[in-house]
């Protein structure tokens, strides 16, 4: 059956994340969890504040403190090694995308067996992957929903997408005092992340009237509060709905994909170590152009939200370039994004990864096809 939208994970927004995750341990009857997240939140308070909850409820849980960013295949394939050995039956990620891409990996791994590189295609089952707690501490990548990982191999310095609708998490637990403090410029970078992921979703060959539905609630959350957390990060109110449109963001890439922006953004984040979210902004705006002779009710509605103006009657043409002006309007002065000269990367650089762009695994999803002078077009208009 070809379903519209479907969503396994149990959804929990709190303002006590150590009671919560006590409450979903004994409602499951885990009892030796694995806490996956970087060395740095160790010395956060409120991570502290679990874990001494969990040892005054004797949970006997372990740590895997080696996340990093844009994680290797190693750092998975050693983070199953360490669940066995500690004899884990569950996971509580911590975390952005790369903690929670990394527990998935992890559960993947400890009950299929074998290394994450051997799920990137689907030649090999994944059974279902149950046990797996993710804590988000940003808002933009929408992982705790998605049933995507992303990891690098470092031999190729290109990103590795598993697929798995089998492992998605068991739970997402959002607490927005997790990302009261996130800095500007990642606040910034992962909402506009979370914008991609409903603009793309919102025109990919994967979209449905369910997913437009869902995709148009977010894009409008995320234009009018990212501004709003931007101004002040400790606006609660705020912080709480900007991490809903992400978490509602990720959902949505189970159910309607991502296309041309996010092929881009993977071979130009991963090969000249660009944040993920930034090189789906610089992508975005050539995207929309791109696409709009094929999808012009849609991107000029992605406009609307933005708060474009169009003459009567525009043109296709005149759509996909005043939307996407209009979007750099809202992510360059509205938002105050750092602008992409500031990685000195030329003109001629961007351009020899025209074919890196067009065989990229998510752009059979573009409702234009990607060849070689559609690439060179997305990258021209990169920035």
């Amino acid at each position: 059956m070809d379903y519209k939208l479907v969503q396994k994970t149990k959804v929990l927004v709190t303002d006590d994340l150590p009671k919560t995750i006590l409450g979903i341990l004994k409602e499951t009857q885990y009892k030796r969890p694995l806490i996956v997240m970087d060395s740095f939140l160790k010395e956060v308070a409120i991570v502290k504040r679990l874990q001494v909850k969990l040892t005054e409820n004797n949970i006997q849980f372990s740590v895997y403190d080696k996340v990093v960013s844009d994680p290797p295949t190693t750092v998975v394939d050693e983070g199953a090694e360490f669940f066995k050995a500690h004899d884990c039956d569950s996971l509580i990620a911590i975390g952005g995308g790369s903690a929670i891409d990394v527990a998935r990996g992890i559960n993947i791994v400890r009950i299929n067996g074998g290394k994450i590189s051997e799920y990137v295609t689907a030649s090999n089952e994944i059974k279902d992957c149950p046990g797996l707690i993710a804590v988000p501490t940003t808002s933009g990548t929408g992982s705790e929903l998605s049933n995507a990982l992303i990891v690098t191999d470092t031999e190729t310095q290109t990103k590795l997408a598993v697929l798995a609708n089998n492992a998605v998490s068991e739970f997402a637990v959002l607490n927005p005092e997790l990302v009261m403090t996130l800095p500007k410029g990642m606040t910034i970078a992962t909402g506009l992340d979370a914008f991609s992921h409903a603009a793309e979703g919102y025109t990919s060959t994967l979209a449905s009237p369910v997913t437009d539905a869902i995709c148009e609630k977010i894009m409008y959350l995320l234009v009018k509060y990212l501004p709003k957390v931007i101004e002040d990060g400790q606006d609660r109110e705020a912080r709480e709905r900007v991490m809903v449109a992400a978490t509602l963001g990720g959902w949505m890439l189970n159910n309607a994909g991502t296309h041309a922006g996010h092929s881009v953004a993977h071979v130009i984040g991963s090969k000249y170590h660009m944040p993920h979210g930034m090189a789906c902004a610089y992508a975005l705006p050539g995207v929309l152009q791109f696409i709009a002779p094929v999808r012009s009710k849609k991107v000029k509605e992605i406009g609307l939200i933005l708060g474009a103006e169009y003459p009567a009657d525009p043109t296709d043409t005149e759509i996909g370039r005043i939307t996407a002006i209009q979007y750099r309007e809202f992510r360059d002065k509205v938002l105050g994004m750092k602008p992409f000269t500031d990685f000195n990367i030329s003109d001629d650089e961007l351009l020899t990864n025209i074919e890196s762009v067009v065989n990229e695994r998510f752009a059979g999803n573009t409702p234009k096809q990607i060849d070689q002078e559609g690439a060179m077009m997305l990258l021209k208009n990169f920035g």
